[in-house]
Parts: C-alpha cells; structure tokens; sequence
C-alpha cells in the first residue's frame, strides 16, 4: 500500500513537474513568439517573371522557383500522399502529436542525440516561417507553442496550404507546384498518383529522395508512401498495384522561355531592380515589356543569319578546337560542356566522306552535313584574303574537329562557325518610342554586352540627315547647290591639315542637296555644316537627344564622327518617322504584382492622332495571361498621354523623309528596293577603313537601326560598307515585319509645294526647260523664277557660293 502510494504520488509530481515546466516556458517565451497573423498575409518569394507584349514568357529571375497553388487546386491525391508521409493524425490532433513526441524523446535517451524532432506538419509551418533549423530544446519548445497557437487562430485547410507552397522539394523548387513543373514539366492538378507519391516524398530529404539524383531511393520512397495509402484505405488494391508499376519517370524541366529575348530580359530586370531593390526577385512581379514576340523572332534571324552570311564571306578560320583519337563518350562528355551559341549547336565531326560529313550532336546521334553547306570555307588568311576552294570535306576538317552546325527547318544541317563580328539591331515604334525588337549581339551565352544601348560607335554617313535637317531649317532648299570640290584645313598652331574626301575620291561640282545626300557626299556635309556654324549645328542637333558631350566640336562632325549607340541614332531618326516629334524609347508596358493587379502602365508622350498603345492583360500568379480580367471597364482609367514635344517644322520632316527615300531609290541604299516597298526611307553609313557599319530606316511604322562591326574595332573588310552588312539584316528585319501591311509613309503636311526645278541653278524652271524636276519645299522657301536668277552659281537662300573652292583654316 505505501508502495502504492509512493507511485501515485510520484505520477502527481512528475505530471505537475511537466505542467509547471510548460507554464513557465510559455510564460517565458510567449513575450517573444511572433504573432500567427502574419501568417495570414504572408507573401512567399515569387521570382521576377518578364513577358514580351503577347503574353509569351522571356525570362525568369530569382533563386526560388514558386508558383504558389490554393488549397482548393491542391489534388485529393496528393494531400493523402502528403499526409500519410509526414502526420497521419493531421486531422485530429491541435498541432501537437504527443505519441510522435513520445517516440522522438525515447530515441533521444537510447542514443543522446535528437534522432528525429515528432513534427507535425503545423510544427513544420511554424519552423517554416519563424524559426531557424536550429536543433535545441529551446527552439523545440518554442515551435511546440507556436503549433498550439496557429491550431487555434488557423483552420487545417489553411496550414495545409501554406504548408505546401512554403517547402523546399529540390532544385530551386518551393512548393509543390513548382515542383510538378520542374520534376514533370506539368501543373501538380496534372500529375498521376505515383508521381504526387514521388513529390510527397521530398519534403524530408529533398536531396536523399530525389527523383533525378537518386531515383532508386525516391521509387523506394514513393512505394513506401503508396503502402502507407493503401494501409490507411486512402487508395484501394487496385489503384496501389497500378502506382508501384509505373516507372520513375521524373526528368528536369525549367521554365523555358517561349521567345528568345536576352538582351531585352536583362533590360527588363535592371528597370525592376532599379525600381524596387532587391524586392524585384521576390514579389512576383510580372512586367510586361513592348516587344512583341513575332518581330523579336524576326529581329534575332535577320541579325544572326547577316552575321553568318558576312563572316562566309570572309572564310573559314578552322575549328574551334580538335578532339582525335577520343572515346565516343568522351566527345560526348566534351559536347555537354559546350552550349548553343546564337542557335548554333556544337558537334564533333566522327567521319568524312565525299558527299559530306557526319558529326555528333549533343543530342546524342551522329547526323549528316551536306558538302554544299561546306563549300563556302575557303580559308581564311586575313580580312581582305582567301585561301583556296576546298574541292571535298576532307579539305575542310578533319575527325575530332569541335565545329558548329545550324539546324534548318527540316532538321538538317548546316555547316557554319561563329562569327568573329558582331552586330546590334534597335527596332521603335516612332509614335511613342515603344521598343518593338532589341538584339544586343549574336548570342548573349557568348556576350551579354548589350551593343544596342552600350556600344557607343561612330555612325558615319547614317548621321548626316541630322547635319541636312539643320540646312532645311537655315534657309536651304533640297535643290539648293553646293559645291563638292576638294577643300583644305589647316591647324597653324599644330602643324596639321586635314583633306576630307569623298569615298571613291571623285568630286561632282555644284550638285543640289537631295543628290548629295543619296549620294552621301562628304564635302558637301562639311560646307554645310561650316556654313551653318559648329556651335549652332550642335544646339540643333541636340534637339534629337543627343548628349552634346559626345559630339564633336568640329567638322568631323559632318562625317559622323560622334560617338554614339545604335539605340541613340534610332531614337533621333524616330523625328523623321513621326513628323517632327521628340520621344523617348521606353521596355516596359505594364507591371503587375502577384496577384495580376497593376502596379504601372505605361503612358508616354505620344505623337498627336496617334493609335493609342494597347494595355496588355494582366498575368496571374501562375504567369499566365489573363484575358478575362482584361475588360476594359477594370482597367485602371488612364489619363490621355502627354503630347511629345515638337522638335522639327514637320514640313522638314516630311522634305527629309522624301529625300531618304531617295537614298533606297537611286542611291547607297538601292539593295532595299528588292523589298517592294515605296514608303521606305533611310540611309547606310560607314566609317573609315569600314571599320563600322550602319543603315538606319523607317517607314511610319517601325524605325530600325542597326550597326555591324568588331567589339574591338578594326575593318571589316575592303569591300564592306553599310549597303553589303547592316542594310542585309535590316532588309530581312524590315521586310518580315512589314509583310502583308500596307504603304505607310509619313503624311504630307500643309505647307509643302511642289515645283519644277532648273536642274543647273535650282530656281524654279521656266516653260520648256531641258532636264527640269519636281522637287519640294516649304512654302515659304519656293526658289525665285529663272529670270530672276543672280549672276554666278549661288544656291538660292544659300550662305555658300557655289563655286568655293579654295582652302578654308578651320581653326
């Protein structure tokens, strides 16, 4: 009976030992618990997701991958799954699960060490969100209250949801949704019960029961799980025997990009974080730039394809390097460490043959290249040289050779390198700067030096409608007459002189200005802009956006010895495109947060009577567009968009656009009349030793520029100009992006006449005159009658005489 006594007693006092040891841990540590509110508002880390303006997925930025899923999508499946993994008794105990406890601290006392922690899945929430992984008593109890607290404030619908989207699963996966995309490719709604098994199995050890790096432990996982199912009656005999058949079929899987547009993402990421921080990686914020994906695909051919025609012309420069005597897995094993590099894939040459050579891809197979895609690779000597034509494949390469190959259309291959030059393509819509395309280079894997916007080059001849749009507004005419003769200058203070030529080193006479700029006449620029004066030319030009600081203040101005990037010179050309308006280029269209609301829509000054940009939809939280919510009535009310500044009479717009048209008619941009187009206008440009080229062009729809050349400079070939690199690739851009839409040339405005011209004197052509022309002019500049005419060959409301010649000091 004292015995009896003893342990009653006994039991009393160890059960008040423990209550008071609770009661005194939670007194002393409820002070410091974080309130379970929060847990009602939080936001889990969402990446940065960029789409082009159609919806279609550009790029993903951040270190989780997340897509978080409600409770309502969670599979009846997978919940069982999960359950019968981590906390069978989910459903009836208050967050606490004392025989798992019991069962955790026995094996604390048989070894001394904390073998597993009895967790319930509402202890794993709230270690999620506000504990460390910590292994202590003191942390354990505090989750242990924590538990108790998020029981009573939360419903197990609601624990179980934040549950599955907090949890790493492996490979960057947070939340079982983004581990269904990455393990399947497919949403967790998607997924057959072996592999919701599979996914329920990661939560304790993502990396021991992986399906990718260890699936022979994560099918034992997974059966273990489907037994536990069937145990339980959560899945019958049937349903069981089919899951433990099915093979272990995960396979890694990332959010691919549906449009190649780098350059254009990374533009987009800088703009986010520059707005919101760090914040931009993990808010979820969906942007939404103004690319449309159809020109960006256009715009990335046009550019690669003009790179790769320019640099067989210049020949083969041999392998990039050379495997003999290799093992097939060991070329292989070479081939994986080698990526795609602007969509040519590396592959390792296994034998020739006459007809052509076979090579091993990465995809594994040995596939066959044609000799006629061969035949091109004469050596390269120099740039301006050739070895000879290779009379078989065996001339070319050799087994072992590491070459580059260009999967057509059909699947087939062609033989190519990678091209040693590089180019930049900016395409804008004139009426508000939106930037349609972007390609900053041939690939950004080898360079993600972005040319488009940094690399400030010399533009040559492409910046003299800038230097003749001065002249238009400083009292010259298109037909006014100016002499291109030879013309000297000479620093007296360094010992220098300067003899500027044209290209061809020919000299016209007295020419009139719309001939001189299809022609691209340079002296004829350098007396205009001598005329006009540096430091007036510079106030004007700087209207178009230019930063004075990088012009030049002399007349090598008038050559397009600025330094300046393709991105700047579309942006000035836009005036012409638009009638004499100023706008700025601008990416992003719209911005949303996770949950597909608006945070920013864009609304830039527009060009008066232009189309109002479209507002793209939202995208929800699972990165898709949403076309339901895109009514316009829940649209927030936009205010009408500021008008873009006037910069230019639009009559010298319009007189400008007529004489650039000129240059694609009859002058150095006539390959662009194979595209069939009367509403084309533009102008090619090249710098000294051809060491960069340009065309710059538009009609009313699209603006585009593009530069070709080296990152280091040097000639791109004897024989290289604007018209034979950068108008192919502008061709190819303008022509596929103007497919099937109709002529759109600027309109004419009031204020424009139209009157024959005496082709010697540039007045107005008297009845019957010989070789007399139509030409423009504002009104108020009409040239007097012929019989008017001043002694001498002076332009008409021209501050040059026509027959200067003679040397001029420029300092």
């Amino acid at each position: 009976m004292r015995l009896l006594k003893f342990f009653c007693w006994s039991v009393i006092a160890v059960f008040c030992a423990l209550v008071l040891s609770v009661s005194g841990a939670f007194l002393y540590l409820s002070p410091t618990l974080p309130s379970v509110d929060a847990l009602r508002s939080i936001e889990l880390q969402i990446p940065l997701r960029v789409y082009s303006s159609d919806g279609k997925l550009i790029a993903e930025f951040g270190e989780m991958r997340r897509s978080p899923i409600a409770f309502a999508d969670i599979p009846a499946d997978f919940t069982s799954a999960l359950l019968a993994a981590e906390d069978d008794n989910f459903a009836n105990h208050y967050g606490v699960d004392l025989t798992s406890l019991m069962r955790a601290a026995t094996q604390l006392l048989k070894t001394g060490q904390i073998q597993s922690g009895g967790s319930t899945i509402t202890m794993q929430v709230a270690k999620n969100f506000f504990l460390t992984s910590e292994r202590s008593f003191s942390r354990k109890i505090t989750e242990i209250l924590l538990a108790l607290q998020i029981e009573r404030e939360l419903s197990k619908n609601e624990i179980l949801e934040l549950y599955v989207n907090k949890i790493y699963l492996g490979h960057r996966a947070y939340g079982i949704e983004a581990a269904a995309q990455v393990y399947y490719g497919k949403s967790i709604r998607d997924l057959s019960l072996s592999q919701l098994a599979t996914i329920a199995g990661l939560p304790k050890a993502p990396s021991a029961f992986n399906p990718l790096t260890n699936p022979t432990r994560a099918k034992e996982r997974r059966d273990w799980i489907l037994g536990r199912m069937h145990r339980l009656g959560r899945i019958d005999q049937a349903r069981y025997e089919a899951a433990l058949a099915e093979p272990v079929d995960a396979s890694y899987h990332v959010a691919t990009p549906e449009v190649s547009a780098p350059y254009v993402a990374e533009m987009a990421r800088a703009e986010m974080v520059g707005r919101y921080g760090s914040d931009a990686y993990t808010q979820g914020f969906n942007v939404t730039t103004t690319v449309p994906s159809d020109l960006q695909v256009m715009a990335n051919k046009a550019l690669r394809d003009g790179l790769i025609d320019y640099d067989q012309r210049h020949g083969y420069r041999g392998p990039e390097s050379r495997l003999p005597g290799m093992t097939r897995e060991t070329w292989q094993a070479e081939l994986s460490k080698q990526g795609l590099r602007g969509g040519l894939e590396p592959a390792i040459v296994t034998q020739v043959e006459k007809s052509g050579i076979l090579v091993l891809t990465r995809r594994g197979n040995e596939e066959a290249v044609s000799w006629d895609s061969m035949k091109w690779a004469r050596p390269f000597l120099n740039t301006n040289s050739l070895g000879p034509r290779p009379q078989q494949p065996a001339d070319v390469v050799q087994v072992g050779d590491l070459i580059r190959v260009q999967r057509q259309d059909d699947d087939s291959l062609r033989f190519v390198q990678l091209p040693s030059a590089q180019s930049a393509l900016v395409s804008l819509d004139p009426q508000n700067g939106a930037i349609r395309a972007l390609v900053g280079g041939f690939s950004f894997e080898q360079s993600n030096y972005n040319r488009a916007v940094q690399a400030k080059r010399q533009p040559g001849s492409s910046f003299k409608p800038f230097i003749y749009s001065a002249a238009l507004d400083n009292g010259y005419t298109a037909s006014s007459l100016v002499n291109d003769a030879p013309i000297v200058f000479v620093d007296d203070y360094m010992d220098q002189v300067w003899r500027p030529k044209n290209d061809n080193n020919t000299f016209l006479g007295p020419i009139r200005l719309r001939e001189a700029l299809y022609k691209s006449r340079n002296l004829v620029s350098i007396r205009l802009l001598q005329a006009m004066g540096i430091e007036n030319t510079l106030s004007y030009i700087e209207r178009f956006g230019f930063n004075r600081q990088d012009l030049p203040r002399n007349l090598s101005l008038a050559l397009g010895t600025a330094n300046l990037t393709p991105m700047e010179i579309a942006t000035g050309w836009t005036a012409f495109a638009n009638g004499g308006h100023k706008v700025q280029p601008y990416l992003i269209q719209r911005i949303d947060n996770r949950h597909g609301d608006p945070l920013f829509i864009a609304n830039p000054p527009t060009v008066p009577n232009a189309a109002k940009p479209e507002v793209p939809p939202p995208v929800n939280e699972e990165g898709v567009m949403s076309t339901a919510e895109a009514a316009p009535e829940q649209l927030p009310d936009a205010p009408e968009p500021a008008t873009a500044e006037r910069i230019l009479d639009e009559r010298t717009a319009y007189i400008m656009t007529s004489m650039l048209q000129d240059v694609i008619k009859r002058g150095t941009g006539r390959r662009a009349m194979a595209l069939g187009r009367t509403d084309l206008a533009g102008k090619t440009g090249t710098t000294n030793e051809s060491k960069d080229s340009w065309f710059s062009g538009y009609n009313a729809d699209y603006v585009t520029t593009v530069w070709a050349g080296f990152d280091q400079p040097e000639s791109l070939g004897r024989n290289e100009y604007g018209g034979t690199v950068a108008l192919p690739i502008w061709m190819s851009y303008m022509g596929a992006a103007l497919k099937d839409k109709p002529s759109h040339a600027p309109a004419e405005p009031d204020g424009i006449l139209t009157l024959r011209v005496d082709p010697h004197s540039g007045r107005a052509a008297a009845p019957g005159t010989p070789d007399a022309y139509f030409e423009l002019f504002k009104s108020e500049d009409s040239p007097p009658p012929m019989n008017e005419l001043d002694p001498g060959m002076g332009a008409p409301n021209s501050p040059l005489p026509a027959d200067e010649s003679a040397p001029i000091d420029l300092f």
